[in-house]
């Protein structure tokens, strides 16, 4: 024993491993009793162990071995970690044990097995018995088959997996062993008593002796459903009660549990192996069976006969198959193979199942329409057809095919598509025969129970009782309203013969599919299993009143378990109550009705009904009313009733008190009788009809509620509606519509028809009194608080305006409940009608959608098109998807036949050109949209999209993502998880295919309330994705296994570990344990109260058995949401209305902690070691054409150190979404993080880098965008990019300014703008000029263009390494192969030449000649015309100045949606950097002033052609705002730089119209804010000179060109003059023209203003008055002395020019008159010497003598005038002034001056006289010069003259009003008395005049010269009215009435007319009196506006100062003729929009 005691002391495990029998049987016995008293499972006593179970087990000593198995029994039950253990032990058992004699050993050894199975380890102990059934060892065999028994028998079907099992069976009986022969065949009796029949296919081929035996065995097994006895340790609640329930005595309620258990119901089906048929089909077959000979045709079905008869068939593409059979069915001529072919599609359906369910959709209609074959047997082949394919899909997919040939000719077709329904509608259960479905059959088959045809009649009845019967009155008695008595009841009888699939042939209603209990089956549900149901139901998703769904009863309460079985009584009140009674009533005759009536109402009162006194009627009323009010219910003959009320007088009542009773009468029948429809037709007409009414209408209106409670609303509401629209009276319209809207909220909206309320909506709409139009926008308010969005869809057609008030309506109600029904049905009923309302409210939402107008495309789904699509060459492919892209877009919402597209799409997905897959999947998303959740059907057809997500490339596969979204939003996600597409797709080992898909899953999975149970099949596949090589893969799994595991149950994953390698195995339930703890919880089902969800959506539709959250089915008009900012765990946008937990939105909970720390981690001095490292060449430079793997490694080994790590994750992710993941992150820190991003700056620049060699655009943009925002922040931190992040980054930044796309270059180009204000320009500069030697072209040409701007904005020093080197380079370019290169490089030099001037001929150095001339044509086309950029540069052009905030908006066209406000707050605090630059930026200082000048006024505006053109005529019109918003288009896309302005105004003189008018208008938009005026400053004259070009080119081209439409011309012209206008009202810059350039555009004006040609223009006269106005603001305006001069040198080119017409010179002279009056004023601000000078050459050149001989006198007397007043204004003064003229002794000047100065010295006190200030006017020189006598004797000489004889009487008064003193008497004596008369009438009527009409101001400038003019012959005289000396102005049109009469006094009529019209298209024709007087032009707003503006620039009303507008004009008086200045900016609106 020595030996012994050494091993006794021993620890327990050591003695367990020792190598003596005894001291391991020691231990095993102690190891027994250590085993059952630990209590602890988890402690850790139990790890010691785990390795030392196998050798208890397997011990080779038979005694210690029994005491092992003891031991290991305890230790599988009582530890937590025995799990582990389980594959080795039970192989160990196997092996080892059950081989042994003893048997205890065996006994021990199942114990062991079940016990693992009891601990949830069944898998893998099935697993290793299934391979004892391998053993050679039949001991083994015996034992592992008995196992298996015993553990099916315990733990039933559900744990133990009898797939495998039955696999094995077959072979177990074909055993030598009698043993196991008998063991095998105990196991399948066991096998079937849990699945029945199941089990026969299976095991149909073995020994017949042996299936006789077996038979016979099944024959005695019983037939209750046998239940689990042993329990797993999830379990233990059904074990408790399952004790409970054998303690309450047994088998209490069986029935409940039974229910439970047959769930599983284990299908044979699924038993079988599959058979892979496709290969074995005849290789000629797809010949044959198009071959010409029947025979042939025959044979190749056969062969498929044969082969489908396989009861199980391998999934694969039958498509080409199904669709020869389908041909055969539909077009073979021979019947007996169509019989053949149905029965092959029949075999396929049933050997194929749901994976037929794709093809369903093709071949039913097929088959629905070859019911019209006679022959009986065909019609079976078809039957059979049918119904084998309507168990592959669902009715709902079908039923579009169905209904469609419901109303067939052919009797045949319409009774077979009823036996069809009748059939189908066996197989569903009222959850998958909702009333949507139902409703649409119900519809049609009532048509057939009319009939004619009995066998049609027959069929319906017995559709219609399989329908009651499945779905159960309640469901379907709504739809039966109108059937007669018999058929109702023949209906009914029918319902009783039904046998259903699903249920038992009881009374009550079918039995629903989760065998739920029925309230007619079970009259008391005992305690126990209520409880169970309300405990389930509480774990179920679906809301608590589904759970135990009872057909007719109300939700079974806990603790009321008899809730259910009240429903009998409920019945009486309930929904069937009314019904059933409103149904019948036949019409009656009104002598019945007499009887009837008079049988319970006074005779009296039936009298007196009629009487001609309302006082009779009245009592007769009262009287009524009373009976009424008495009469029970029961005995109430309303019709009778009615009738009698509706009896003359009827509803013709005149007296409104009898009226009002009579309807209250009504609406008391209604209330207190069984009112019906029938009684209901006679009053609503009449009811309607005083709706409306002012004292009846409450009285009406009570009645009809009152009728609507009796007859139900729909009907109702129909009927009033309909009887409101057909009759003219607007006030009943309205009212009814008010009427129902008040009743919808009363009602609820339950069971309306939205379809035939929204026809007479949109006839209320289009109502012309607006009344009916605001009830109808209230009613739809009304409706959307139950429909939702779907609601406005039908609506898109309407005029906007409308839309836009309906849409306000919408708006209001958003967010709003709809309110609870107060009325109507749910008033009277218990429970289950409140639950019918409930559903009938959920159905609307849905039903909205399914009545769109939808077009039919199938016939435009051509074979061709087919063709197309399938041809060879990818364009013609192109063309035919194209073509389909625009059939969609046309019909927007379209039906869901479209014939062969499917099957063509789905064979472009793998099309090898990828942009043609991208097409398609675009036009696959379009689908989804336009047909809506129909979509389902081609679901199933299988477009394998999600086969696309598999694709190498990053945007074929989100495009694949969008379309599956699509799809998936109007299906709804069951249609997906459904089936085994998925797991078949996830079993694919492709990488991108199984993360697109996980990571779909993972945003999906988590909206769900429940799911299909096919998802338990992809979990393998998830598990293997768990280790897949691929990184992102594993990511993705990981992020999906919370979610898959939130509806699978932890348990269901834990078990589908079992077939995993154990190393895997134990990783994988690792993570299991970890995604359990982050398991979020379902989301919440819709609380039922608010069936409407908060947003206003459409109510959450609650779908049958698994309620579907994918909501987003429900409507398909919800936008799906964003899945960016749903997050993984997010609940679709439906899901905010649901109360419940929020889903997390992350997986990982500590994940989320991490994301609150900042994502940048400031390392001290991190980046400049990174430099210095990088410098001292320890790590790569970073410089390469394409990123390669170590630079990437690299960058993201420097990053771990300062970025956050999940960002890193983001940044260097394999997929382009988590790169704009990343880049939306570091957006939305860039503000908070800011010195972060600073540290960091190089690697984020470099990362960046990586970027711009992604091919995805999205990336790019945001790059972009990211990069906008990070400069602007770089600027305002004053940051200077180093040279390190320079240049490892801008040299990839220009690669990208090569882009093919526009919008990113134009991006590329924004950003290296603002990279100037980090990063000096001249260093810039460097690199923009490698950019130039890139291949690509684009690159070449931007570069060149970025390097002009660059010199345009910092001048010549920017050019380095010299300006020579520099543009020698550039100039190279000009030589280059491709057009838009030579065109940047010309452009650039020409803005350098621009710049810079001549010395850049200098600096080129030689060119070649054709490069130099193509320069030097360039630069002077530039000078003429604008440059010849392309007038895109006109977009591009950088913004120079910076303003953020629009700088995107012009780049992307749209609202600058990028740029954070906050950036923009700091924008004023802009570019302050410029100081520390070594390049002098003049520029961007004083452009900062302007730009903080603008203070706050910014206005967002988008793109640049919107230009509100109308303002152009604002200054003509309105008087200046002080502050105008500016507008950001000159300020950031023309940013101020010269050159922007340089650009624009080139474009001015454009030969092409269009382009002048924009650059106009730019420039007009510029002028007219007086914050960015000051940017034309320094361009003025180069605008003008560009304006008068334009009008040159005008004058000379455009209107001579025949082609040109003149009112371009027009528009032209109006742009030009308008923007000048604006330029003259800022003196600023008006005086800043010079000489020259003011006498050209002078020159160019007044040649327009006589211009014949633009008279005869439609819009001439318009133009030449503004022209009028516009040269009055030139002479105000300019620098006063540049215009004088200006004229004076204009006046002397025209006279010395022998071409120039008299009347030009007429018209300066004009002008210089004009000057000479505004002397006095301004004489102070004039450079004299000058003037003078000019004066002096003018003398030189035209000497007196010359001067007199003009034909006319006025440029002397002008001469005389403008020096006279001089030296009036001046004095002696003037002579000091001659210092210009180099030898004044000669000059005739001096003399002159002289002569007048003394003269005025001697005139006593003339100097002060106002005459000198009335300018011009003869008078005053001839009182300076002689004697009164003389002015008199020359007034009165004029008098006399014929011609002359008005004026001298105008000059007459004139002086006389000024020298009342003067004697004109001793002039009068000479002359005859009818001269004298003639004179003293003259002036009286002058002087009438004058008083009378004087005051009117005029707003035309000279307008009094006007008379001069207008009188013909009297051209050489001045008028003398320019001298009216009391400041009184005189309108034209005064002048021209006085004219006419005076003309018609002297008999001057006969004036000659001939020289009259070119004068008058000066004055816009005045003298033609019909014009003159017209009162269109006298009340034209025109002047009164000009004169408020005067006014409000507060200029002085004097003469002077209003003389002042306009020359040779009519737009005189206030009232003068510019009516059509409206007219004018008309035309400009239409400019505008034809720009847009």
């Amino acid at each position: 024993m020595g030996d012994d005691s050494e091993w006794m002391k021993l620890p327990i495990d050591q003695k367990c491993e020792h190598k003596l029998w005894k001291a391991r049987l020691n231990g095993y016995e102690e190891a027994l009793k250590l085993f059952q008293k630990i209590d602890d499972e988890k402690s850790p006593e139990w790890s010691k162990y785990l390795g030392l179970i196998k050798k208890f087990v397997t011990d080779s000593n038979a005694v210690a071995q029994l005491k092992g198995l003891e031991a290991a029994l305890a230790y599988v039950e009582n530890a937590h970690v025995a799990g582990k253990t389980t594959g080795e032990v039970a192989s160990g058992v196997v092996n080892k044990v059950f081989n042994q004699p003893k048997a205890r050993a065996k006994e021990l050894g199942l114990d062991i097995c079940l016990m693992y199975i009891e601990i949830e380890k069944g898998e893998a102990v099935q697993e290793e018995l299934l391979k004892g059934l391998d053993n050679k060892n039949p001991k083994i065999i015996v034992a592992c088959i008995e196992t298996l028994r015993k553990a099916l028998s315990e733990f039933g079907s559900k744990i133990i997996l009898l797939k495998p099992i039955i696999k094995v069976l077959p072979k177990l009986f074909e055993s030598r062993e009698k043993a196991v022969r008998d063991e095998a065949k105990l196991l399948a009796v066991e096998i079937y008593r849990w699945i029945k029949d199941a089990l026969r296919p299976p095991l149909q081929n073995i020994n017949s002796v042996q299936l006789k035996e077996l038979e016979e065995e099944w024959v005695k097994v019983s037939s209750a459903a046998p239940k689990q006895t042993r329990f797993l340790r999830s379990q233990q609640e059904l074990k408790a009660k399952f004790e409970q329930q054998q303690a309450a005595g047994g088998d209490a309620d069986g029935e409940g549990d039974e229910e439970e258990e047959v769930v599983p119901q284990v299908d044979a089906y699924e038993l079988l192996e599959a058979v892979e048929i496709l290969s074995k089909l005849p290789k000629d077959f797809y010949e044959k069976i198009e071959a010409k000979k029947w025979q042939e045709r025959k044979e190749a079905l056969e062969a498929v006969e044969l082969l489908v008869k396989n009861p199980k068939l391998e999934s694969g593409d039958y498509a080409d198959l199904v669709k020869v059979l389908k041909k055969v069915v539909g077009k073979d001529t021979n019947v007996m193979l169509v019989a053949l072919a149905a029965k092959c599609l029949a075999g396929l359906a049933t050997g194929l199942r749901k994976k037929f369910g794709q093809y369903a959709g093709h071949v039913v209609p097929t088959i629905l329409e070859k019911f019209k074959e006679k022959k009986p047997q065909v019609v079976q082949a078809l039957q059979e057809a049918i119904d084998a394919i309507f168990l592959t899909t669902t009715l709902q997919n079908i039923s579009e095919d169905v209904l469609a040939v419901m109303d067939n000719k052919n009797p045949t077709i319409k009774q077979q598509a009823s036996l069809f329904i009748a059939r189908s509608f066996r197989h569903c259960t009222p959850s998958t025969l909702p009333k949507s479905l139902l409703k649409p059959f119900c519809a049609a088959l009532l048509k057939h129970i009319n009939d004619s045809a009995p066998e049609v009649r027959d069929a319906g009845f017995e559709a219609l009782g399989t329908a009651l019967k499945v779905a159960g009155e309640k469901a379907v008695n709504p739809f039966l309203a109108d059937v007669d008595k018999l058929k109702l009841d023949r209906i009914k009888e029918c319902a009783e013969k039904v046998e259903l699939v699903y249920g038992k042939k009881t009374g009550g209603a079918a039995e629903k599919k989760e065998g739920k209990p029925i309230a007619g089956r079970t009259p008391a549900l005992s305690g126990s299993v209520a409880d169970r149901e309300t405990k389930d139901a509480a774990t179920k998703p679906g809301p608590l009143k589904k759970a135990p769904a009872v057909k007719s009863g109300g939700p079974p309460k806990k603790g009321k378990p008899a809730a259910a079985a009240g429903m009998g009584s409920a019945g009486a009140k309930g929904k069937k109550g009314p019904e059933s009674k409103e149904i019948f009533e036949s019409e009656l005759s009104i002598e019945v009705c007499e009887e009837k009536a008079a049988a319970v109402l006074p005779a009296s009162c039936i009298q007196q009904l009629h009487s001609g006194n309302w006082k009779e009627r009245l009592a007769c009323m009262e009287e009524f009313q009373k009976a009424v009010e008495l009469m029970e219910r029961s005995e109430m003959p309303c019709q009778a009733l009615v009738r009698m009320l509706a009896k003359k007088p009827g509803w013709k009542e005149t007296n409104f008190q009898v009226m009002q009773m009579k309807l209250h009468i009504v609406a008391l029948i209604a209330q207190k009788g069984n009112f019906s429809k029938t009684s209901a037709q006679v009053v609503l007409d009449g009811l309607v009809d005083k709706v409306g009414d002012v004292k009846c209408g409450s009285n009406a209106k009570e009645a009809m509620t009152a009728i609507a409670e009796a007859c139900q609303l729909p009907w109702t509401a129909e009927q009033v509606v309909a009887m409101a629209f057909s009759q003219k009276n607007p006030k009943n319209q309205s009212e009814t519509l008010n009427w129902l809207s008040n009743a919808i909220k009363e009602f609820g909206f339950s069971g309306l028809n939205v379809k035939a309320f929204i026809s007479n909506v949109k006839t209320a709409l289009a109502a012309t009194n607006p009344a009916v139009r605001t009830s109808a926008i209230t009613l739809l308010g009304v409706m959307y608080l139950y429909v939702g969005p779907p609601l406005r869809m039908f609506f898109e057609d309407e005029k906007p305006a409308l839309l836009s008030q309906i849409d306000a309506e919408f708006e209001k109600m958003q967010g709003q409940m709809a309110p609870a029904p107060t009325r109507g049905i749910s008033r009277h009923s218990t429970g289950g009608g409140d639950d019918g309302e409930e559903e009938e409210q959920e159905d609307v939402g849905n039903d909205v959608v399914d009545l769109l107008p939808r077009t039919d495309i199938s016939d435009k789904i051509s074979p061709e098109l087919v063709s197309k699509i399938g041809d060879k060459n990818w364009k013609i492919r192109k063309e035919g998807l194209d073509e389909v892209t625009s059939i969609i877009n046309d019909a927007k919402f379209i039906q869901p036949n479209i014939g062969e597209l499917p099957a063509a799409l789905k064979s472009r997905l793998n099309d090898s050109n990828k942009i043609l897959v991208q097409q398609t999947l675009s036009i696959l998303q379009q689908l989804a949209t336009a047909m809506g959740p129909n979509i389902k059907q081609q679901l199933k057809k299988s477009i394998p999209v999600i086969t696309v997500l598999g694709d190498s490339k990053n945007n074929v596969r989100a495009a694949a993502l969008a379309t599956v979204n699509a799809w998936a939003e109007q299906t709804g996600m069951k249609e997906w998880l459904e089936g085994e597409d998925l797991s078949e797709e996830l079993k694919k080992e492709n990488p991108f295919l199984r993360q697109e898909l996980l990571g779909w899953l993972a945003e999906k999975l988590p909206t769900l309330r429940s799911v299909p149970t096919d998802l338990l099949l992809c979990v393998p596949h998830l598990y293997s994705c768990l280790e897949d090589r691929n990184g992102d893969v594993r990511k993705k799994a990981q992020d999906a296994l919370p979610f898959f595991m939130m509806h699978l149950g932890f348990e269901k994953m834990a078990k589908a570990t079992g077939k995993l390698k154990p190393t895997s195995k134990d990783q994988v339930l690792a993570m299991l344990d970890k995604a359990k703890a982050n398991m979020p919880a379902k989301p919440a089902p819709p609380a039922k109260a608010s069936s409407r969800v908060v947003g206003g959506a459409a109510p959450a539709k609650f779908q049958s058995s698994s309620a579907l959250a994918e909501d987003s089915g429900s409507n398909s008009m919800e936008p799906k949401p964003d899945p960016k900012k749903v997050k993984a765990g997010g609940v679709s946008s439906k899901a905010k209305g649901v109360q419940g937990k929020k889903v997390l939105s992350k997986p990982n909970l500590k994940e989320d902690d991490d994301k609150s720390g900042p994502i940048f981690i400031i390392v001290p001095n991190g980046k400049e070691q990174r430099m210095k490292d990088e410098k001292g060449l320890k790590v790569l430079k970073w410089n390469f054409t394409t990123p390669r793997d170590e630079y990437i490694e690299q960058l993201k080994t420097q990053m771990s150190s300062c970025v956050a790590k999940w960002l890193q994750d983001e940044m260097f992710h394999a997929d382009f979404q988590h790169h704009n993941k990343a880049l939306a992150v570091m957006i939305e820190h860039l503000e908070s993080e800011k010195d972060g991003v600073i540290s960091c700056l190089d690697l984020i620049l470099k990362w960046l880098t990586l970027r711009f060699f992604d091919t995805n655009t999205s990336v790019l943009m945001k790059t972009l965008e990211y990069l906008k925002l990070l400069f602007n922040l770089l600027s305002q931190e004053e940051y200077h990019l180093t040279e390190n992040e320079a240049s490892s980054f801008i040299p990839y930044l220009i690669l990208k300014v090569g882009e093919p796309k526009d919008v990113i270059r134009k991006d590329v180009r924004a950003i290296l703008n603002r990279m100037c204000l980090i990063y000096p320009a001249s260093k810039m500069f460097t690199f923009i000029m490698e950019g130039t030697k890139s291949k690509n072209s684009k690159q070449r040409a931007e570069c060149l263009e970025e390097l002009g701007c660059l010199v345009e904005s910092y001048g010549m020093n920017v050019c380095q390494p010299t300006p020579g080197k520099a543009l020698k380079e550039m100039a190279t370019h000009i030589g280059d192969r491709d057009n838009t290169v030579r065109n940047a490089a010309l452009n650039t030099i020409v803005t350098v030449y621009n710049v810079h001037g001549d010395q850049v001929f200098k600096l080129i150095g030689n060119l070649s000649e054709k490069d130099m001339s193509m320069l030097e044509e360039r630069i002077k086309r530039s000078a003429k015309r604008p440059s010849a950029a392309p007038v895109r540069q006109a977009e591009e052009k950088p913004q120079r100045a910076q303003n953020i905030s629009a700088n995107a908006s012009m780049l992307r066209k749209g609202p600058a949606e990028d740029m954070s406000s906050k950036l923009n707050q700091n924008r004023n605090m802009g570019s302050h950097s410029e100081t520390a630059h070594t390049v002098p930026r003049e520029f961007q200082l004083d452009l900062d002033e302007i730009e903080n000048d603008n203070g706050t006024v910014r206005c967002e505006m988008p793109a640049l052609v919107q230009h509100k053109l109308d303002d152009i005529f604002e200054p003509v019109l309105i008087p200046e705002p002080k502050i105008r918003a500016v507008s950001p288009h000159f300020d950031d896309m023309h940013s101020n730089t010269a050159s922007t302005i340089n650009f624009v105004i080139s474009q001015v003189a454009s030969g092409d119209i269009n382009t002048s008018i924009q650059a106009l208008a730019q420039i007009d938009e510029v002028l007219r804010q007086e914050d960015k005026a000051e940017a034309m400053s320094g361009h003025i004259d180069q605008f003008l000179i560009a304006t008068f070009m334009q009008l040159r080119l005008i004058y000379n081209t455009h209107m001579a060109d025949e082609k040109l439409d003149k009112d371009e011309i027009v528009k032209l012209y109006s742009c030009i003059i308008g923007s000048m206008i604006s330029l003259f009202q800022i003196e600023s810059l008006a005086r800043e023209a010079s000489t020259g350039v003011l006498k050209d555009l002078m020159h160019g004006l007044i040649t327009l203003m006589l211009d014949s040609r633009v008279e005869d223009l439609e819009e001439g006269e318009q133009v030449i008055r503004s022209v009028n106005l516009l040269v009055v603001k030139v002479l105000e305006k300019s620098d006063q002395t540049n215009i004088l001069s200006a004229l004076l040198v204009l006046l002397q080119d025209s006279l010395l020019a022998t071409a120039s017409s008299p009347k030009f010179s007429e018209l300066v002279m004009k002008c210089l008159w004009r000057m000479v009056r505004l002397l006095p004023e301004t004489i102070n601000s004039i450079n004299l010497d000058r003037i003078l000078l000019d004066i002096h050459i003018f003398m030189k050149i035209f000497p007196k003598e010359k001067l007199k001989q003009c034909k006319s006198e006025f440029p002397i007397r002008t001469l005389k005038t403008l020096l006279h007043t001089l030296c009036k204004l001046k004095g002696p003064k003037i002579l000091d002034h001659l210092t210009m003229i180099d030898n004044k002794n000669e000059s005739e000047l001096e003399a002159h001056l002289c002569r007048v100065v003394k003269h005025s010295m001697d005139q006593s006190g003339s100097k002060a006289d106002k005459d000198t200030e009335k300018g011009a006017s003869r008078i005053e020189e001839k009182a300076s010069k002689a004697k009164v006598n003389d002015i008199l004797a020359e007034i009165f000489k004029k008098i006399g003259s014929k011609e002359n004889t008005k004026e001298g009487l105008a000059e007459l008064y004139e002086y006389k009003k000024k020298y009342s003193d003067a004697d004109i008497e001793p002039f009068l004596k000479n002359s005859s008395q009818f001269f004298q008369s003639y004179v003293e009438r003259g002036l009286r009527l002058i002087e009438t005049e004058r008083e009378g009409k004087g005051r009117i101001a005029s707003s035309t400038g000279l307008s009094s010269q006007m008379e001069g003019t207008c009188v013909p012959a009297s051209t050489h005289a001045v008028s003398s009215s320019l001298g009216n000396t009391n400041g009184e102005e005189v309108g034209p049109s005064v002048y021209l009435e006085r004219l006419k009469i005076l003309r018609q006094r002297c008999g001057l009529d006969n004036a000659k007319q001939e020289d009259r019209p070119p004068l008058t298209s000066l004055l816009s024709k005045p003298a033609v009196p019909t014009v003159a007087s017209s009162t269109d032009m006298l009340h034209s707003k025109l002047s009164q506006l000009r004169e408020s503006r005067e006014q409000y620039q507060h200029l002085d009303l004097d003469s002077n100062q209003t003389h002042s507008s306009g020359i040779g004009t009519t737009l005189g008086s206030p009232s003068s003729a510019a009516a059509n200045i409206d007219d004018l900016k008309k035309r400009l609106e239409r400019i505008k929009s034809s720009r847009k």
